[in-house]
């Protein structure tokens, strides 16, 4: 395994082309000037509101839109490219600029909200502002949590201290992380990190697997005092910022603005543990089919059925993802290849980039972005499924709603990359059948209803008793949280599995935790998604039209009645439930499988 590759070294073809947003450098230095004059503008709405609420509005979104690209293209640049004082420097006026805006425009909502209600309800029934009727409903609905004009200002203002410990810990695992280099049988070194453990954790050769676990797991522990720091003051973040809207907690701080129940959330962790036995199935015949006489943490990854038909090289890869996807129609297959060739995605692993893989999908007029750190795999292959899935949401949402309208929420967010993956999946199986082939995929499969339902919903009830011991006013420190998320990992991997003392460690490489309460939407993603690949590839037109109506609808809607459109129900555990029936039966196939190899 080669030392990673310095990004001057990587084909252009296989990097973003950021000159879709800006054509230099220069030209985004002049875009973030005019983008800060037009806050320093619509500041002097301040006070004045009550003038004519709908052009505030109108400008308000009118200047979102300007900032839009100005913040992304410094924060896409970011991201590859973390070593690069000039890419750094402009990242940091890009959330200076973040700050600035939220904080010269907070007088608008409450003063917005100061007007007569019969004022405001003639503003959302107004035909000509019927674009930001949705955001007039949730202005008033989020009434008691909005604060005083002073208060909103203050809180925006410290906009780049809250973002502070996600920017600490970003700063510190994607380029100060340093890992122990791997000593290989025969004696010689390879580096190791974040974006090659991969390789290692599913290596054949236990002995590698258990090395690459204790020395990323290790590595981590090493600056665990840091990242605890950085974690538990953005565990106290979320806190004070709730207590400070009028909130009972920090989970419903999270859950009302976007009209999700708390029940939803509770109702994930309790149907989940439930479904815990089948989970310790899984883990028994894992155990079982590796030979061994203890499963550990870092047994859980090696695939237990080899193939050699899955190496998944990039333009394999992408081949396959675009066969699999063909039942999503041909319009969303045409956006798929020019995203392939259109600068749309940033494939490989290289210094300074980080790990990963995220779809950025804000820039309502220029594509989509997609980061890979494309590994070769099949994880690898369907990671690309899911992360242009998201990008395909984005599109559908961008072209189809107005501005205020085309963000959609983060509770549905997971949905269209997991359909994807899905659907790949079924693909997979007809193009695959020999004996080998099926069992490797329906290993797969049963791998990320293990590691995309169990442990994210893990994850979640991990940030859950963080918040709630920081709520209750006991004391938060590295043990804690260490012993916290080691009994959660006793909860749902023992007896079958020895849960070693380097798992205590994990916590500080999730990344998602620094953005509260948001890692449960993977498995309540997963639970949609396999119930909508279902009616696709049964029924066809109708199911795909009832999809397209998903994936357009953005935020016209409530996320809840946004899944209705494509016929799932999420303020109910049946799907919940229904998912995990589907794993029983995937184990049960993949049982006989095996048996046949």
């Amino acid at each position: 395994m080669a030392a990673l590759p310095e990004r001057r070294d990587i084909d252009p073809k296989y990097q973003w082309d950021l000159s879709h947003i800006f054509a230099s450098a220069a030209d985004w230095a002049q875009a973030a000037d005019e983008a800060e004059k037009a806050v320093k503008r619509f500041s002097a709405w301040s006070g004045r509101v009550a003038e004519d609420p709908a052009a505030v509005i109108r400008g308000y979104f009118e200047l979102q839109d300007q900032l839009t690209p100005v913040i992304e293209y410094a924060f896409l640049a970011s991201e590859v490219e973390k070593g690069d004082p000039e890419v750094q420097a402009r990242y940091d006026r890009a959330m200076g600029l973040i700050t600035l805006a939220a904080s010269s425009s907070a007088f608008m909502e409450p003063e917005l909200l100061a007007l007569k209600e019969d004022v405001l309800e003639s503003l959302r029934r107004d035909p000509a502002m019927a674009d930001y009727d949705e955001y007039l409903r949730n202005l008033s609905r989020q009434k008691q949590h909005t604060l005083s004009a002073a208060e909103e200002r203050l809180i925006a203002s410290l906009g780049e201290l809250t973002a502070a410990p996600h920017n600490i810990y970003s700063m510190l695992t994607a380029v100060n992380m340093k890992f122990e280099d791997m000593v290989l049988p025969d004696g010689t070194r390879q580096p190791l990190s974040d974006s090659t453990w991969d390789s290692f954790r599913e290596h054949e050769d236990r002995a590698l697997r258990q090395q690459s676990f204790e020395k990323i797991m290790g590595g981590y522990g090493a600056m665990g005092e840091t990242i605890a720091a950085a974690y538990i003051a953005s565990v106290k973040k979320d806190c004070a910022l709730a207590r400070a809207r009028h909130y009972d907690n920090s989970l419903t701080a999270a859950m009302d603005p976007l009209e999700i129940p708390r029940s939803v959330y509770e109702n994930l962790i309790q149907t989940i543990r439930q479904a815990i036995p089948t989970l310790q199935r899984y883990l028994t015949l894992r155990k079982e089919m590796l030979g061994l006489d203890e499963l550990h943490m870092y047994d859980l990854y090696c695939p237990l059925v080899k193939d050699d038909s899955m190496s998944m090289p990039y333009e394999k890869a992408f081949d396959l993802v675009l066969a699999g996807l063909e039942p999503m129609g041909k319009d969303y297959l045409d956006k798929l290849r020019e995203a392939r060739t259109g600068g749309w995605i940033d494939v490989y692993p290289a210094k300074g980039k980080t790990s990963g893989a995220f779809s950025a999908g804000s820039l309502r007029h220029v594509h989509p972005y997609v980061l890979l750190n494309h590994a070769g795999t099949l994880d690898s292959a369907f990671t690309i499924a899911h992360e242009l899935g998201h990008a395909m949401h984005s599109y559908y949402s961008n072209t189809n709603q107005p501005l205020p309208k085309a963000d959609y929420s983060l509770f549905v967010a997971e949905v269209a990359s997991i359909c994807n993956e899905a659907i790949m999946l079924r693909y997979l199986l007809r193009e695959f059948p020999q004996p080998a082939s099926k069992a490797y995929l329906l290993n797969h499969f049963l791998e990320q209803f293990r590691t995309t339902g169990f442990r994210q919903t893990m994850f979640a009830e991990f940030e859950l008793k963080a918040h709630e011991l920081a709520e209750c006013g006991a004391p938060l420190t590295r043990q804690t949280l260490s012993q916290v998320y080691h009994q959660l990992n006793e909860d749902y991997y023992a007896p079958a599995c020895t849960v070693d003392s380097f798992i205590d460690n994990e916590w500080m490489r999730i990344p998602h935790f620094y953005n509260a309460f948001y890692v449960y939407v993977y498995a309540t993603g997963l639970c949609a998604a396999v119930t909508l690949s279902d009616r696709i590839l049964t029924e066809g037109e109708k199911a795909i039209a009832d999809y397209r109506r998903f994936l357009s609808a953005g935020c016209s809607v409530p996320p809840i009645e946004a899944l209705k459109l494509a016929g799932i129900d999420m303020s109910s555990p049946e799907p919940i439930q229904r998912a995990m029936q589907v794993f029983s039966q995937t184990l049960d196939q993949f049982a006989d499988a095996v048996k046949k190899l």
